[in-house]
């Protein structure tokens, strides 16, 4: 039976783009060893990765940095945004499937990504999809490349930026050295994180040290 599953990644990342997928088909038709993409090494969704397209129609949306940084749009709201936009490059009328809630309350949640969708579609939204429902899961997976590949995009363009995300060393060297080096962040580094205003404050900071 021909159903959804929606799921992003890079949500929560200082450096680069959120990305979500949307993968339409029959969950029996999946390559063996679809899950949640966080249970996968890389090289594994990325074999994962080609199987699903192959085997499904797949969407996949990015919110970039400056549409993060859009002090009108909180991430849930962002968050709905790209499922929704991943969710109608896949949808047709009276499809049904499940998204990952994106919000603490997964009826709201499933109604704002529905009625953002053209298509007249039945989304179902729960905490923890990509664990239970394989659709979804293959939407994690392909979400999770496309953002992966972003990030060594970015790297082939900077040097070493980590994961881009707050808790990786690596990130927050390279965000650093990138504001003493150079006053100011880098283009990918969304401005509204902490990360990077602790940045530009320990920057300023050390300014103020030498002079």
């Amino acid at each position: 039976m021909m159903r959804f599953g929606v799921d992003e990644a890079g949500k929560g990342p200082v450096l680069g783009s959120m990305f979500a997928a949307a993968v339409a088909g029959d969950p029996a038709d999946l390559p063996d060893g679809v899950a949640d993409s966080k249970r996968l090494v890389p090289e594994r969704r990325e074999h994962l990765d080609e199987a699903i397209r192959a085997r499904c129609t797949v969407g996949v949306a990015e919110i970039p940095v400056a549409r993060i940084d859009d002090a009108e749009t909180d991430m849930n709201g962002l968050t709905v945004a790209a499922q929704a936009e991943a969710l109608a490059q896949v949808a047709s009328d009276g499809l049904a499937g499940y998204v990952d809630a994106g919000d603490v309350n997964e009826d709201r949640f499933g109604r704002r990504v529905a009625d953002a969708v053209p298509a007249d579609v039945r989304v179902t939204a729960e905490h923890g999809a990509d664990d239970e429902y394989d659709l979804v899961a293959a939407a994690s997976i392909v979400a999770k490349v496309a953002r992966d590949s972003h990030v060594a995009d970015l790297a082939a363009v900077h040097g070493d930026v980590g994961s881009g995300y707050p808790s990786d060393p690596a990130t927050r060297d390279f965000l650093l050295e990138y504001v003493r080096e150079q006053g100011c962040l880098p283009d990918c580094a969304r401005e509204s994180w902490q990360t990077s205003r602790d940045a530009l404050a320990a920057a300023e900071q050390s300014g103020l040290d030498e002079f």
